[in-house]
């Protein structure tokens, strides 16, 4: 039941998403968005002096209030300016207990944009790195065309990666190394990213990260799909200390699944001969249909 997301430009955006969660008690991560480059649309910029603020004022009203944490936000490179990274990563520096999220080799042209604006850096990483944008609680989305020194340094810093398959389909990006990613010892959370993609569910987030491990030729087992959308994605958001799992101690932040919600996935599981082939079916093909309860602090919501 816990989320990471990006908010908009406007500080009072943060101020709404914390306090709605805040109302439901739940455990949720999130930031003012910056982009202060021309070419972010006209109306949606700010400046890194307002970010570097903006951001400050947002960190000291609510990281660590309640279940909340604040998560320094550069939406991306292209469209920052060196000014404005610089500025966010002299204030993560000085809150490194805090998430940064942002965005990494999305697509190609992408990538060709940010050498073009960003001629002196290595690659794509170093647009962050080179502004002390790169670190251990570093939360990189996407990263799908990585070359061999990004995936060396992510490894070495402990960064993360957010997989969002259904964006990354949806749009044509490409197709998430999740084999790669796990071989160099990457974390790796699953994430929706309804900007770019189709769906706020995470089973439909599963489905799509099956079928693009079916194309990558790496097929992943419903147990490491069901891991990756919970400790996994709490793990990569360094909270999997609190929630992602069921365990003593833990936070109790749970969803019951119905593994028979409709007439055609009730007739695949009864046909399962073990656990994980009566799951796969509602990974494959479960809706909200599926949610039988929901609860957030051990306080039933649904």
């Amino acid at each position: 039941t816990s989320m990471c997301s990006y908010c908009t430009i406007h500080p009072g955006s943060v101020d709404a998403y914390f306090s709605a969660a805040t109302a439901r008690g739940m455990r949720a991560l999130g930031g003012k968005t910056c982009m202060d480059r021309d070419t972010a649309p006209e109306g949606l910029r700010d400046t890194a002096q307002a970010a570097y603020d903006d951001s400050k004022a947002l960190l000291e009203r609510w990281h660590g209030t309640g279940r909340l944490g604040y998560v320094i936000t550069p939406r991306f490179s292209p469209t920052s300016t060196p000014e404005q990274l610089l500025a966010l990563g002299a204030l993560w520096a000085e809150h490194p207990e805090c998430l940064m999220q942002t965005h990494l080799s999305e697509q190609l042209d992408e990538i060709a944009w940010v050498k073009g604006l960003y001629p002196a850096a290595r690659d794509y990483l170093d647009t962050y790195e080179s502004h002390g944008l790169l670190g251990p609680n570093g939360v990189y989305g996407h990263a799908i065309h990585l070359e061999p020194r990004e995936i060396v340094r992510l490894a070495e810093v402990g960064a993360a990666l957010a997989h969002c398959p259904t964006s990354n389909t949806f749009i044509g990006s490409g197709l998430f190394d999740m084999a790669g990613m796990a071989a160099a010892g990457i974390r790796v959370g699953l994430a929706t990213d309804t900007g770019g993609g189709s769906s706020f569910s995470m089973l439909r987030t599963m489905a799509a990260a099956y079928e693009v491990a079916q194309l990558r030729h790496h097929p992943l087992h419903p147990a490491k799909l069901w891991w990756l959308a919970t400790q996994g994605a709490a793990r990569s958001l360094r909270i999997d200390q609190a929630v992602g799992n069921i365990a003593v101690g833990m936070e109790a932040d749970l969803i019951a699944v119905d593994l028979a919600s409709t007439p055609a996935i009730a007739q695949r599981a009864d046909r399962a001969e073990t656990f994980w082939e009566a799951l796969f079916p509602t990974i494959m093909m479960g809706d909200d249909r599926a949610i039988a309860g929901t609860w957030v602090a051990g306080k039933r919501l649904h």
